[in-house]
């Protein structure tokens, strides 16, 4: 079993040379333009996480926004995939 095994990969091997260049597959990748701009990288998508700006946080982080300080906070009125929300803290 070892031996007809062994003399399969020889004859793959020795066909693979033999055929060169002609059987051998062009691969073409298409990279959206934008992979390659300066924009800047953007946060991957969180399942459970408040987005700002770009930016993913999780549950319990402060921001301040504009002058309004924010919470990321879950949302017990809402069944979803992503129960986080910005809520307004009161000084």
């Amino acid at each position: 079993m070892r031996r007809n095994v062994m003399i399969a990969l020889l004859a793959v091997v020795a066909l693979g040379a033999q055929a060169g260049e002609r059987y051998r597959p062009d691969v073409e990748v298409n990279v959206p333009p934008e992979v390659f701009s300066s924009g800047g990288q953007r946060a991957q998508p969180c399942a459970q996480c408040c987005i700002y700006q770009d930016q993913n946080y999780s549950e319990g982080a402060v921001i301040k926004a504009e002058g309004v300080m924010l919470q990321c906070q879950r949302d017990e009125k809402t069944l979803s995939t992503n129960p986080l929300i910005w809520r307004r803290v009161k000084p």
